[in-house]
């Protein structure tokens, strides 16, 4: 390969890479405190599902039967 076309190359390169670092990789502040309210109530939801007594009485259940196999 000519030295040129090596040049020519490595030009190349770092224009892309220049290019892909001004790209938006990041989310703004409001979309962090959206995502955080999001997971907030995921989490609520699912704590009172599996607080409630049904769930509950099913998950004690499953681990009596666990710890109580025989292997």
């Amino acid at each position: 390969m000519s030295k040129a076309v090596r040049a020519r190359l490595r030009f190349l390169v770092c224009r892309v890479r220049v290019r892909a670092g001004r790209r938006d990789a990041g989310m703004v502040t409001s979309e962090y405190a959206m995502g955080i309210v999001a997971a907030v109530a995921f989490a609520v939801a699912l704590y009172q599902v599996v607080t409630s007594g049904a769930v509950a009485a099913e998950l004690q259940g499953i681990v009596k039967r666990a710890l109580s196999a025989r292997t």
